[in-house]
């Protein structure tokens, strides 16, 4: 569906499994960068990404004042790449060899559209050897009705570690509510074509939550008490994407035959995002970086966990001999 609603319901709920932690991602962000791989896609690939998506298509949402979009991928210089693929205008290339530049450059250009607010998408460390599909975006908005700077006041939060104070901005208004399925909706407008929706569970945020409680009806009067808000996260969307159906493109099976001729998948699907709510408005900035590796190689299998949680031998030897230089047991470290 065009609106996210429903793929932004289930990929919350694999990501943000903890309801005590806080949490910041953009739907838009992530099936925009997933979408221009679903046009590289073929085969298995491809359909599991139609099925995530559900006919999303970014460029289906209307153009919004002080939205800022960029699509850029970055290609190894010595990667071919098919001339009908859609973003064969907007790609840069660089010599992947030298991870350090390519982070760099990718970074940089990340930072520039999302306004400094995300100066540092891909970690240092992270191995290029393809493509990097990068979304990138910024949003500002002014409330319809900014809130009165004097009215914001410290008042009691009912935080999952206890009650805490904290700067609460207070208006009475209308706006847009509703109250559904145990939830209660507040819509603040924003600006041509934004608007903000509080979603407050009546009880917490274990409770279902379902796409019915994003629609909003007519206005009413409503005295509204809104702690201000600054919240950032990131994450590594792989194994979440991977539950939701979409692992093809992660494994040696991947098939990105759309973007070069040469075999590609999918190592790892970087986002994140800020957001940010005060007396005058809301600002928010998120990026989304997938990184496409040579050879159909893929991350491997899932890794083995291993908790060392009770006493423990370490042995220290030499590697080609096999003479141990040292036998430790470890009862209580």
């Amino acid at each position: 569906m065009s609106d996210l609603t429903t793929f932004a319901l289930d990929l919350h709920r694999v990501a943000v499994p903890d309801p005590d932690a806080n949490a910041c991602w953009s739907p838009f962000s992530v099936a925009s960068a997933l979408a221009l791989v679903r046009e590289a896609a073929r085969g298995a690939t491809r359909e599991e990404l139609d099925l995530l998506l559900d006919g999303f298509d970014p460029g289906a949402v209307p153009g919004v004042r002080d939205l800022a979009v960029a699509n850029t991928l970055w290609a190894d210089d010595c990667l071919p790449l098919n001339p009908d693929f859609s973003l064969t205008s907007s790609v840069r290339r660089a010599d992947f060899s030298d991870a350090k530049t390519t982070r760099k450059l990718v970074n940089a250009d990340v930072a520039e559209t999302t306004r400094g607010l995300i100066p540092e998408l891909l970690p240092a460390g992270l191995k290029f050897d393809g493509a990097v599909i990068v979304n990138a975006l910024y949003l500002k908005a002014s409330w319809t009705t900014a809130f009165k700077a004097h009215r914001t006041k410290p008042r009691l939060f009912h935080a999952p570690g206890g009650d805490v104070e904290v700067p609460t901005m207070k208006t009475t208004a209308r706006l847009g509510y509703a109250r559904t399925d145990g939830w209660q909706t507040i819509a603040l407008p924003a600006g041509p074509g934004v608007e903000a929706l509080v979603l407050l569970p009546d009880e917490s945020l274990e409770q279902p939550l379902l796409p019915s409680a994003f629609d909003v009806g007519g206005t009413t009067s409503v005295e509204l008490s809104l702690p201000k808000v600054d919240v950032r996260e990131k994450f590594e969307l792989r194994d979440t994407l991977k539950r939701l159906g979409a692992g093809t493109m992660f494994t040696p099976r991947a098939d990105l035959g759309g973007l070069s001729p040469d075999p590609l998948s999918v190592s790892e699907v970087i986002h994140e995002a800020v957001l940010r709510l005060d007396e005058q408005g809301l600002e928010g900035a998120a990026a989304t970086a997938v990184v496409m590796t040579r050879g159909r190689s893929g991350p491997g299998p899932d890794p083995i966990v291993v908790d060392v949680d009770r006493p423990f031998l370490v042995a220290v030897r030499h590697a080609r001999a096999k003479a141990i230089y040292f036998l430790a047991q470890v009862a209580t470290p």
